[in-house]
Formats: C-alpha cells, sequence, structure tokens
C-alpha cells in the first residue's frame, strides 16, 4: 500500500455530514486531525514510490507474477500481525465492504497499473493518481452521502486539472494504449478506497487491509505458482527491492496509516493529499529511473500546495 476516532471526530472533521445509516466511529486514538492528516501524508509518501519501485520490480518479474507474489508477501505480513494479536475474524456484515477493498487495492489497482507500465514512463501513469483525489471524493459522496462544499469541489478540481495537465506534458501529450489500463485503475481504487475509510472508522484501519490482503490468498497464492511457472524470472537487485516496497511499503503499511488517516480527517479530505503524489512519484522517478524532469514542475507543486491548503480549511 492503517486506533480510531472518537464519537466526534469524524463528523467533526470531515468534509459534510455522513449518511444517517453510517458506522459510528470508533475509538479516539485517530481523533486528532494533525495526527490524521500526518498519517495520510505518510500513506502518500509511501505510494509515491509505488510506479517507480513497480517498474524495478518489471526489471526481474513478469507483470501477474510481480502482482501475484507482492500480494502474497503482503498477506504474509499482515496474516502474522492478526494472528500475533489473535485478531478475530470480521463480522459477516462487513465482509461485503472487505471484498471491495480487496478487489480495488489488492488486486485491481496493482494489476491494472502493473500492465500499464509495460508500456507506460512512470510520469505518464502519474496521471492516475492525479485524478485519483477528485474520483474518491466522488465516490465517497455517493457511498457515504457526504457533500463537501463548492470551494471544496473547486479546488479539489483546480489541483486535478493542473496535476493531469502536467503529468500529460510529461509524457509529451501523447496517449498510450496503457490508458485504459489507468483509467480502469483509477475507477477500482477509488472504490477500493472509499470502502477502506468508511470500514476504518469501524475497526482498526490495519486490520481493513490485512483482512482484505488475507482474503485474498485463495488467489493469489495459486496465482503467484502459475505466474512465476510461466513468466521467468531475473533475480537482480532492482526486481527485488521492487517487488519488496510494493509489497511491505505499497501494499501493506501504506495502507495501513493511509485508511487510519482517512478515518481521522474524512474521506474527501484525506484524498486531497494525494494531489501531491504524482509530483513525488516524479521526483523518485528522476532519482531512482533517470527520467527527465521539465522546469513546470516548481510551479505545478505550487499550484497543487494551494489547492490541498483550500481543501483541509474548506467547511460544507
Amino acid at each position: 500500500m492503517r486506533a480510531q476516532s472518537s464519537a466526534t471526530g469524524p463528523t467533526s472533521i470531515a468534509v459534510g455530514t455522513p449518511a444517517a445509516d453510517t458506522p459510528a466511529p470508533a475509538p479516539a486514538a485517530d481523533s486528532s486531525p494533525r495526527l490524521g492528516t500526518l498519517q495520510a501524508a505518510l500513506g502518500v509518501v509511501a505510494f509515491s514510490l509505488t510506479f517507480p519501485a513497480t517498474a524495478w520490480g518489471l526489471e526481474g518479474f513478469g507483470p501477474w507474477a510481480l502482482v501475484a507474489v507482492r500480494s502474497v508477501l503482503a498477506a504474509a505480513m499482515a496474516g502474522g500481525c492478526l494472528l500475533f494479536l489473535r485478531v478475530r475474524p470480521p463480522e459477516r456484515r462487513h465482509r461485503a465492504g472487505l471484498a471491495v477493498v480487496a478487489a480495488g487495492v489488492v488486486v485491481g489497482f496493482p494489476l491494472l497499473t502493473t500492465l500499464a507500465l509495460e508500456t507506460s514512463t512512470t510520469s505518464h501513469a502519474a496521471v492516475v493518481v492525479g485524478l485519483l483525489p477528485l474520483t474518491t471524493a466522488l465516490f465517497s459522496a455517493l457511498r457515504m452521502g457526504i457533500r463537501p462544499s463548492r470551494t471544496f469541489w473547486a479546488a479539489a478540481l483546480a489541483g486535478a486539472v493542473a496535476v493531469l495537465a502536467f503529468t500529460v506534458t510529461q509524457s509529451g501529450g501523447e496517449l498510450t494504449a496503457a490508458d485504459g489500463y489507468l483509467f480502469a485503475a483509477l475507477v477500482v481504487c477509488a472504490a477500493g478506497y472509499t470502502e477502506g475509510g468508511r470500514l476504518a472508522r469501524i475497526m482498526p484501519g490495519w486490520q481493513v487491509i490485512g483482512w482484505a490482503l488475507v482474503g485474498c490468498l485463495p488467489l493469489t497464492v495459486p496465482a503467484a505458482v502459475l505466474a512465476l511457472s510461466y513468466e521467468p524470472v531475473v533475480w537482480n537487485a532492482h526486481g527485488v527491492a521492487g517487488v519488496l516496497w510494493v509489497a511491505a511499503g505499497s501494499q501493506f503499511l501504506g495502507l495501513v496509516v493511509w485508511y487510519r488517516g482517512m478515518a481521522a480527517v474524512g474521506i474527501p479530505r484525506a484524498s486531497q493529499l494525494q494531489l501531491a503524489q504524482p509530483l513525488l512519484t516524479l521526483v523518485w522517478s528522476v532519482l531512482l529511473l533517470g527520467e527527465h524532469l521539465t522546469a513546470a514542475a516548481p510551479l505545478t507543486a505550487a499550484a497543487v500546495l494551494v489547492c490541498i491548503a483550500v481543501t483541509q480549511r474548506s467547511r460544507s
């Protein structure tokens, strides 16, 4: 790729009023907006390394093997934590939501973006996360009845447009066959983030992604065995480092802090922190992959920071 909010935390911090059937928030450890923002920001930093790490992983693994292996490794970490702490399985009423999280962030987004990165640069793929905050806010509005203010939507849209323009410019303005994968990944990930953020108000965030990962093992273990038998593996430092990061950092630890942050400050506001993610990804792409970064980066970064400040301060 993640203690809970007080009874007043999510409703007083979120940009809007949850629907009447929104689950009651759980304990108070994540109720601080500063702590929640910090946790969400740490998740964004972890996610910003996902595309460069995936590009590294593809130097040693095939796309299907990379996705399956990262999920199995992350599930092993999560399952070990769940067993050590003797956490009870989730209630039946939460399993459908966990299935959405699993489909969106455990399987869908990693698979679709990995397939895209076979033919796309990381800077071009960053268009996905540039649009993800707005898409997540839309999903949360539909799913949870949250109604952000007009100022929030204006700032979110402006930030998304700025990031989209920047990332498309970075790739020369050309659309590739990978765009279908990228836009599909955008939709499934926004659904997974929204459902995960909702569940993180009921159970600890790390248990949300933990149970989603463990629940996928009947699918990911056979997939890993099958993919490794058909796709050649080249053992090298980049390939190993890439798969380890996307498993531990992106797939588990990053989602742990991300879901905790969303539970504390609300899904729409936390999602707006991801406006900075494409720019961070481009920085990592230069440092780790040697991709070229244009002079437009500082201007876009300033515009994104302004949009983030506005969305964080807006009220419905």
